[in-house]
């Protein structure tokens, strides 16, 4: 594994030691090390001041590609065919909202959510899109910007002795990293994806003098820590690590963490009820980091680049995503989690309104849809609205600047609060942005 690198400015630079990393991808994988360094520097930091959020956690979750609204929650049914696409649409529980026929579960929980339909920017390019949805910025050769788990991590912290910020199973894609923030508050990423009936996080990597036996990657996380721990915790080695690489330690061998990672633990029935496959458990695990105190998932899911054939794409992408989006909704609301979990799902643009020769859809950043629930925003509305054939925005056009600075508002976050680039240079979280009122309960 990739020996993790302090930043070149702040707290941590200059100091070179190894340390103990869970979930290590590259340069941007957390340590657990730093991550309560990070802890000790922000409770004496003068800065550090937010509000009190509707939303306590946010579950992210990532459609890469960009999917195609008319196929989802903008469905066109009075367009013309190569407008509309050759799938239906069927009613909600909304009165007169209709959403893509493959979204039968989640139209019957359509009175729980959000669906934005005016989402706009200028970004055609994957990269450039993506890198606009996961910072609120437009990507600058200057500049790295921290993605919204990342500024979550600097500007909350860890809760519960947990890692601020996860990536399920790993990094959807660099824009989701630490930017200019540094690598201590990038995120904390599995290796393993817990649809894998063998998951278990990545292995361990220990610093100099502590056994380097590596451990079995065929076991279940809760085995594997376990047995690590009880091996190691009563070494000399261990005796004389300080007080933030004890505290790692504490964190992975805690029950409380081996809980949290430890899918298995979940009923069938409700394994079921989210889905045996990519989406379900991957939306099942972010559940139950929330629950325990995780304070932002984000979790990937297929791949929606649909420039072919986009009924055979989105015939078998869309409802595995149906099952568990609508799942995770109702699990969250039976929890008491809801009003205090905000789930937004985005991808990076939206697709042509024209079906193109190949029976798909090209790049459409004009308009598209972003859906959003708990956590502070309204139940059962569909705000704004696109044109006829979802070209333009036809109403409410939502940037992705207010999209960040709404989202950082239910977090308690001013979006407007300047941090530290390299340089000393001063940059707001988010430039430029409006708190949707209209969007908030």
């Amino acid at each position: 594994m990739a020996r993790f690198r302090l930043p070149c400015s702040g707290p941590f630079a200059g100091n070179r030691r190894e340390f103990l990393q869970v979930g290590c991808l590259g340069g941007l994988g957390l340590s657990l090390g730093s991550l309560f360094r990070m802890q000790a520097a922000r409770a004496d930091a003068k800065s550090f001041h937010h509000f009190t959020g509707t939303a306590q956690s946010v579950i992210h979750i990532w459609l890469p590609g960009g999917w195609a609204q008319q196929e989802t929650f903008d469905p066109k049914p009075l367009a013309p065919l190569e407008y509309r696409g050759e799938l239906g649409s069927i009613d909600t529980s909304l009165p007169g909202v209709r959403f893509n026929e493959l979204l039968p579960k989640t139209a019957e929980i359509a009175d729980r959510i959000t669906v934005v339909r005016s989402m706009t920017h200028g970004e055609a390019a994957h990269e450039r899109g993506t890198h606009n949805m996961f910072t609120g910025y437009r990507p600058s050769p200057a500049l790295t910007y921290p993605s919204f788990g990342s500024v979550v991590a600097h500007e909350l912290g860890p809760r519960e002795n947990l890692p601020p910020y996860v990536c399920l199973p790993n990094l959807p894609a660099p824009d989701a990293g630490a930017g200019y923030l540094g690598s201590a508050y990038g995120p904390f990423t599995l290796g393993s994806d817990p649809a894998n009936p063998n998951f278990t996080v990545r292995d361990l990597a220990l610093p100099g003098g502590v056994d380097p036996a590596r451990f079995a990657t065929r076991q279940r996380l809760r085995d594997t820590v376990g047995r690590h721990f009880q091996r190691l915790e009563n070494t000399a080695n261990l005796q004389a690590m300080d007080e933030f690489y004890a505290r790692a330690y504490d964190l992975v061998s805690s029950a409380r963490a081996r809980a949290a990672f430890d899918i298995q633990a979940e009923p069938d029935t409700i394994r079921d009820a989210y889905g045996r496959h990519e989406a379900g458990q991957r939306m099942l695990l972010a559940r139950r980091l929330v629950e325990s105190g995780v304070r932002l998932v984000t979790l990937s899911y297929g791949g929606w680049d649909m420039h072919q054939k986009i009924r055979d794409g989105i015939t078998k992408t869309l409802p595995p995503f149906d099952q568990a989006y609508a799942a995770l909704i109702r699990d969250l609301e039976r929890r008491g989690l809801l009003d205090s979990t905000l789930v937004m799902v985005s991808s990076e643009f939206g697709r042509t309104p024209k079906i193109n020769p190949d029976a798909g859809r090209d790049h459409w950043p004009k308009v598209f849809s972003v859906v959003l629930a708990g956590g502070g925003v309204k139940r059962g509305l569909v705000y704004g609205a696109s044109d006829a054939i979802a070209a333009e925005p036809a109403d409410a056009p939502l940037s992705v600047e207010d999209l960040a600075t709404t989202v950082y508002h239910c977090l308690g976050i001013v979006a407007d609060k300047e941090l530290v680039a390299p340089g000393n240079r001063p940059v707001e979280i988010v430039d430029g942005g409006k708190v949707r009122d209209d969007l908030l309960a």
